[in-house]
Order: C-alpha cells, then sequence, then structure tokens
C-alpha cells in the first residue's frame, strides 16, 4: 500500500485561485482571493493568517476554516487595499506566527521582524516595535546579536522565542518568549559567535553548523530546524542553553554528509531543500520536502528519536503515490493534494497548512473520519 494511501490527512479546503489549466498561475494584479508564491501561514483557533510572499502583504480569513474553496479573505495587512501590491511595509513576508493574540511577521527582505500587540487591528494600525532593526525605517541587512539577515522562520518553542536567521546561517534564542527591542538572544545555534555568518561555520557540514535554516517547531521535546541547504532536517533536545551540536538528522545518513539527489528516486530518507517543519500534540512531525514536492512524516518522533537518531526514515508522504516520486503535481494537473514547492506549514487543532508556493495557493488538510 502507498504511503498516500496510509495517510490520515485529507485537503479539506483550497485557497487561492483557481486552476483551469495544468499549471496553477498568479493573477496579473491581485484580488482578495489570490496569491503570488505564498510562503508561510499560521492557523489558530478562529483565523488563518498567510504570508502572501509575492505580492507582499498578509491575508487574513477569520475563521479556523474558511467555508468555501477559493473565499476571499477577510483582511489584508501590509497594502492599502485587496488590489494592490509591491514592496512597501513587507518585502518578501515569510514566517508568521500568533501568540496570545499578538502577530509576528518575519519580514525576511527588510531583515526585521515586526510586532503588533493585537492580531484584530493588525491592518489598521502600524506595527509595535521591530526587531532586527534600530526602528521601524530600518531595513538593512546585518549580522550582530541584535541584526539580522534574510529571517525567515519564527517559532515560539516552550516559552523561548526563536528565529532561523536564515542570511547569517544560524538560529537565535530569547528564552524569556518574544523579546522587546534591544535584548540580546541567549541561544545561538549555527555560528561560533554572534558575529560570524560563514555557510557551516566556513568549514564542513558538521552537527554544529546551518546552511539555509529556514523553519522551526517543537516536537518530543526538541527544537526542529528545516537546514534546507544542507537538505536535512535538524533536532537539538530541549531545554537549549548557548551552542551545542544537534542531537538528531533525517534526510542524510550521518550529521557530516549535505548530498542533494536530483536525478534519482528520493526514498523514505533523502531530502531535496527540506523549506518548512511542523509538529503535531501527537508527535507526530511534518516536513515539507520542497524540491520533491511533497510532505514527509514521522508518526513517532519520541521513539525514531530515541532508536534511529541518525538518518531515520520518513513513515509516509501526502502529495505523491509512493516513496520514489516527486514530480511537480505528479506530473501531471494541479489536484488538491498535490504539491507544488511546499514552502510553508502550520499545524493546529487537527489540521494541517500547507503552504503550496509553486501553486500559488494554501491547502488546509484535515483528519480522515
Amino acid at each position: 500500500m502507498s504511503p498516500l494511501a496510509t495517510a490520515t490527512l485529507r485537503p479539506l479546503r483550497w485557497l487561492g485561485g483557481a486552476s483551469s489549466f495544468g499549471l496553477l498561475l498568479p493573477d496579473a494584479s491581485p484580488t482578495p482571493s489570490t496569491m503570488y508564491a505564498p510562503r508561510g501561514l499560521c492557523l489558530t483557533d478562529d483565523a488563518v493568517v498567510v504570508a502572501d510572499t509575492g505580492n507582499h502583504r498578509l491575508l487574513i480569513w477569520r475563521e479556523a476554516v474558511p467555508g468555501s474553496d477559493h473565499q476571499d479573505a477577510d483582511v489584508v495587512v501590509g497594502q492599502p487595499d485587496m488590489v494592490s501590491e509591491g514592496p512597501g511595509l513587507f518585502h518578501l513576508p515569510t514566517g508568521v506566527l500568533v501568540s496570545d493574540g499578538r502577530l509576528v511577521v518575519a519580514d525576511a527582505w527588510h531583515h526585521r521582524i515586526l510586532v503588533w500587540d493585537d492580531l484584530s487591528t493588525a491592518h489598521l494600525t502600524p506595527p509595535a516595535y521591530a526587531l532586527g532593526q534600530a526602528d521601524l525605517e530600518g531595513v538593512d541587512e546585518g549580522c550582530g546579536p541584535l541584526r539580522f539577515y534574510w529571517p525567515f522562520g519564527i517559532a515560539l518553542v516552550d516559552g523561548t522565542f526563536f528565529v532561523a536567521d536564515t542570511g547569517n546561517r544560524r538560529v537565535l534564542g530569547w528564552p524569556g518568549g518574544l523579546p522587546e527591542p534591544g535584548v540580546q538572544p541567549d541561544v545561538l545555534l549555527g555560528q561560533p559567535h554572534p558575529f560570524a555568518r560563514g555557510e557551516n561555520r566556513d568549514g564542513p557540514v558538521s552537527a554544529s553548523s546551518l546552511r539555509w535554516p529556514h523553519a522551526l517547531a517543537s516536537v518530543a521535546g526538541h527544537l526542529v530546524v528545516a537546514d534546507a541547504g544542507n537538505h536535512r532536517v535538524l533536532a537539538w533536545r530541549l531545554p537549549l542553553e548557548g551552542d551545542r551540536p544537534a542531537d538528531v538528522v533525517l534526510g542524510q545518513p550521518d550529521m557530516t554528509s549535505s548530498a542533494e539527489s536530483p536525478y534519482r528516486p528520493p526514498g523514505p530518507r533523502s531530502f531535496r531543500f527540506p523549506y518548512a517543519v511542523a509538529a503535531a500534540e501527537d508527535g507526530r512531525l511534518f516536513v515539507a520536502d520542497t524540491s520533491n514536492n511533497r510532505i514527509g512524516i514521522v508518526d513517532d518522533t519520541a521513539g525514531t528519536f530515541g532508536a534511529e537518531p541518525l538518518g531515520a526514515a520518513v513513515d509516509r508522504v501526502l502529495g505523491q503515490p509512493d516513496f520514489d516520486a516527486n514530480g511537480e503535481n505528479r506530473w501531471d494537473r494541479v489536484e488538491a493534494d498535490s504539491f507544488c514547492w511546499p514552502f510553508g506549514l502550520s499545524w493546529h487543532a487537527s489540521h494541517l497548512g500547507v503552504a503550496d508556493s509553486g501553486n500559488n495557493r494554501i491547502v488546509i488538510w484535515g483528519e480522515d473520519a
């Protein structure tokens, strides 16, 4: 039986334009229902928040699961209306987090994290403050304890606020939660000091190095990082203090490998540019295996991380008929359960949201009855 056939998730809702052809192309101009290369999202109890990355805006649906496919968004943030686009407040927003009613956005190409005190009024008010810049006017890249270069991913894990500072090839963490401006991080992974930014620490791939860390999640007592440029997922046992090697690697046979496999079947133990991770309360880990156009699922991370911390296999995949297939939309038409470069994941209340970037849409998956 194929991994897809045994999956316990099925597509429930398609947000974004309908596809009349084999490839889902964005509209020439934005609309309330269409997107261009969305790369991040956050599902909550009463909203779906999407980083419509290519249109430099956020779209918000004020429902946990919108009532119909291709439904118009209720709110836009970052543009004056639903038909405007182009860099302004945002320049390629990616990571999205809603925590205690606050909205946090990784404004990647402005090299900053923006924070609103209230999600419900974010479209009416400027951000309360920015992290990574001296003020809300700053948009320059940098490296240091208070600077970012392409911060793509953000997460709150066991009270610690983490940032995947992708361009600086590191992960930063603030154990006190979402910090105020000027508070330096206590956790630094991937670099030997706060002013270092080299790929893999300017050396060989190791358990302590990162190339393109892009997203973060928490599962089975571990911080999980999608190290896309090294074609792997790393996990660190919590709690974390300072800098130490990762404890678990998926997608590679060991901690010193970073092979890409574009010309052979990926199988269950190989990733190609995994850009996103998400985790369920029951210990399942979801990996957006982006260039293989699939979502890999590890069903029992507690057992897997303990018994096979180096190069463990995913148990199932979504989006492909088996472990060896990797075609964009299965080399066929766009379907509700196919993918073309999935870049973002969010799990909440038995639902998996996927930013299916190459198809310019969000698909919300739900548990089978």
